[in-house]
C-alpha cells in the first residue's frame, strides 16, 4: 500500500486505478471510514470511463497517521458542544476540517497533480467543500454526495441514526462485525444488505481497526461550522448527490448545499441511502462522468 508524507508528520496511504494520464479523480470519504469504503469495483468502474481515481485514507483512519498523542473523551467533548461551552471543545481537538482538506490536497501534490476532480462522501462531502473554498484552482470540480453544508437545520439524522451513530462498537472481531447490522437505519429500503455490511466491516477490522480515531475525526466536522457563506461564493462546477432514504444526513443537507452553490446541480436518487448501493452505481457514476467532462 502507498503511502504519501502529505505535511511534516502527516502520512496518508491511498492507492490508485486507471493510467495516470487521464483526468485525476480524488475520491474523499466520510466519518470514521477506511478507504475501501469506496469498494475497489466502484473505482474500477469509474476508471473504466477514462479516469485516473485516488481514494485515500483520511488522517485518524485506516493506514494514514494516527494522532495517539492526542487522547479525546468523546462523552466530555459531546457534552462540551451540546453544552455551548466552544472554547474548550476545541482545546480538545488536534486538527480542523481544514487540515483534513489539506490532506487531500496534499496527496495530490506528492502525486504531481495541480488539478483534480473531487468526489466527497458523508464527511468527506464536508472535506471535499473546504478544499473547493479554500483552493478553488485546485479544484476541477466538486460532488458533494450525502453530505451537508454544516449547518445545524439542514441535513439532521434521524434520533435512531444519531444514536446509531455514537453507539460504541464492541471491540472484539465477532462483535464488531456483528454490530455492523445496525446500520441498515440508514441504508437503502430496497437494496441495504446486512451481509455487505458485515463483509465491510471485517475489511475494515483486519485491516487496521482503530476505533481512537473516531472522536477527534467527530471533532473536526462537529466544530467545522457552518460554510454557507463560502459555498455561496464558490465558483467550481458542482454536483450534489443524495439519497432520498438517507436518515443519517437527511436529503435537506443535500439539497440546501445545491441552493447555496451557484449553478449547481441536484441528483436526488431514488432508493439510495447513507449509501452507495451496487444496483446504483450506474446511475451515480453516469451522473460523475457527465459531470466530469
Amino acid at each position: 500500500m502507498p503511502i504519501a508524507e502529505v505535511s511534516p508528520g502527516v502520512s496518508i496511504a491511498y492507492e490508485t486505478f486507471g493510467d495516470p494520464s487521464d483526468p485525476p479523480v480524488l475520491l474523499v470519504m466520510g466519518f470514521g471510514a477506511q478507504m475501501i469504503a469506496w469498494h475497489e469495483d466502484f473505482c474500477r468502474a469509474l476508471a473504466g470511463r477514462g479516469r485516473y481515481v485516488i481514494r485515500y485514507d483520511n488522517r485518524d483512519c485506516g493506514l494514514s497517521t494516527r494522532f495517539d498523542e492526542h487522547p479525546v473523551d468523546l462523552g466530555r467533548f459531546i457534552g462540551l458542544v451540546t453544552a455551548g461551552d466552544i472554547p474548550p471543545a476545541l482545546a480538545m481537538m488536534p486538527y480542523r476540517m481544514q487540515d483534513m482538506a489539506d490532506d487531500g490536497l496534499g496527496l495530490l501534490s506528492a502525486l504531481g497533480i495541480e488539478r483534480a476532480h473531487v468526489v466527497g462522501s458523508s464527511m468527506g462531502g464536508m472535506i471535499a467543500q473546504t478544499m473547493a473554498i479554500s483552493r478553488p484552482a485546485r479544484v476541477l470540480t466538486l460532488t458533494s454526495m450525502m453530505s451537508s453544508t454544516g449547518e445545524p437545520d439542514h441535513g439532521r439524522p434521524s434520533a435512531e441514526a444519531q444514536a446509531v451513530l455514537l453507539s460504541a462498537k464492541p471491540s472484539d472481531r465477532d462483535g464488531y462485525v456483528a454490530a455492523a447490522e445496525r446500520e441498515l437505519v440508514w441504508s437503502s429500503k430496497r437494496y441495504g444488505d446486512p451481509a455487505l455490511l458485515r463483509e465491510l466491516a471485517r475489511e475494515s477490522y483486519d485491516r487496521a481497526y482503530y476505533p481512537a480515531g473516531v472522536g477527534r475525526q467527530l471533532g473536526a466536522m462537529v466544530l467545522g461550522g457552518s460554510r454557507a457563506d463560502a459555498l455561496r461564493g464558490l465558483r467550481v462546477p458542482t454536483l450534489v448527490v443524495h439519497g432520498l432514504d438517507d436518515t443519517l444526513i437527511d436529503p435537506s443537507g443535500g439539497k440546501r448545499t445545491a441552493d447555496l452553490v451557484p449553478g449547481a446541480k441536484l441528483l436526488l436518487v431514488a432508493d439510495m441511502g447513507h449509501d452507495r448501493p451496487r444496483e446504483l452505481w450506474r446511475e451515480i457514476i453516469d451522473a460523475l462522468d457527465a459531470h466530469m467532462r
